[in-house]
Parts: structure tokens; sequence; C-alpha cells
């Protein structure tokens, strides 16, 4: 196989199917809309959860990016972000492995993760010494363990929440068009960090969608967005 065929292969290659069953085909009535019940409930848990997210702490906080505060948002997103949702899978008798959990194609997400690493971190160790990304994320750092932790609690759950519970239930009914409705959320829930990060999460919300929709799994833009973040909190810190 050619170079062109490989990189043909990695990003075009075999388009993904995710053919609805017959839950995400039933639909509910909400006066004379018919409107896909499951897709429907993942929007309104995504909202809510975000929601009560940006307004309610149940762990103490000391400051937006106090790395104590940083760690006990992380455990309630773990609770919110990861088991909520996966509870509500459960409970439907719907199979996790749908909705981003299993481990997809693993070949591409493993090339694919490791291909965005290597071309998104040098970026990230640039941009963290603009003056605003620095000021805001230097203060996160404590030991590159500690702040890896801390990530893997918060985001993985985080993309299994969005691009897996919402984006999976989403493309089923409304097609790869799905991938772009997730977007939203995402956006809105960096509202108040930096501005360059803020409008730089309409490309990022493509690019997470774009590999789970590749994949059929969130553990590789889980992962990569733990490496990008913690890569950025290092970097500002040094």
């Amino acid at each position: 196989m050619t170079l062109r065929a490989r990189i043909q292969w990695l990003f075009l290659g075999d388009p993904p199917a995710y053919p609805p069953d017959p839950v995400d085909r039933r639909t509910i009535d909400l006066a004379g809309l018919a409107i896909p019940a499951l897709a429907t409930l993942a929007l309104l848990v995504v909202t809510v959860v975000l929601l009560l997210d940006r307004s309610h702490d149940l762990l103490p906080r000391f400051g937006p990016v106090h790395p104590e505060s940083l760690r006990n948002q992380a455990i309630e997103r773990f609770v919110a972000f990861g088991l909520l949702p996966l509870g509500i899978l459960v409970a439907l008798r719907e199979d996790p492995r749908r909705y981003g959990l299993g481990v997809g194609d693993r070949r591409r997400g493993i090339l694919l993760l490791g291909l965005l690493t290597v071309i998104s971190v040098p970026a990230i160790v640039v941009i963290a010494r603009l003056p605003e990304i620095r000021d805001w994320y230097a203060p996160s750092m404590t030991t590159v363990a500690d702040v890896a932790l801390t990530n893997l609690l918060d985001l993985v759950p985080a993309e299994f929440l969005l691009r897996g519970f919402l984006l999976f239930a989403l493309v089923r009914v409304i097609g790869p068009a799905g991938v772009l409705v997730a977007i939203v959320p995402f956006v809105f829930s960096h509202i108040g960090k930096p501005d360059l990060e803020t409008l730089s999460t309409i490309g990022g919300g493509f690019v997470f969608g774009w590999l789970a929709w590749r994949t059929g799994s969130v553990w590789y833009g889980g992962l990569y967005h733990v490496v990008i973040q913690t890569a950025v909190i290092v970097a500002a810190a040094a």
C-alpha cells in the first residue's frame, strides 16, 4: 500500500455506519412534534448536567485554576459526566459499547491518536507561552502525574458525555450531522476560559467528534484530550 493509499485509508476509507436500532427510531409526541426519544433524552441530560456543573459545586473550590479545585471538579465530573449517563444506559438496557465505550477501530484509533499527538504537542508548547494562556494555566501545575490524573478523571468522562452518550445517540437518527451538533455544548462549556481557547473549541470539538465517529470509540479522543490538556499546563508552568 502506497503512502497516499495509507493516508486515504486512515482518514477517508471505510466510512463507519451507525444504522438505527428500533430503540433509536422510537419517537414521542411533543405538542405534535414526533421526536426521537433516546436522542432527545441525551440532549436533555447533557444540557442539565452542563448547567448544574457550571452553577453548583458539591466539593470545595479555592479558585478556578487552583489544583485542589480542579481535582474536586474532576471528581464531580467523573460522577456527573461518566457514571450518570452510564447508569441511564444500563437502566435502559442499552449496550454502552454502542455509545463509544468499546475499543472500536483499534488500529485506526491508535494511529490517529499518535499522529494528532505528534502534531499538536509542539504547537501547544508554543501557544502556552502566550500571556493569556500562560497566566491562566500555570497556577494549575503541581506534578506531571498529578495533573495527568486530574485531567484523566475530568476529560475522559467529558468525552463520554458529549462524544459518546450524546453524539452516538444523534448520529443514529440524523447521521453525521450529529458530530456537528455535539460541538455546540462543548463550545459553551468553555465560556469563561481564555478567548483564544474558547474559539479553538469549535475546531477542537470537530476533531474530537470526528475521531469518535471515525473510530466508534471515545477512548482515543479522551486520551488525546488528556495529553493536550496536560501539555498546556506543563508548558505554561515551564
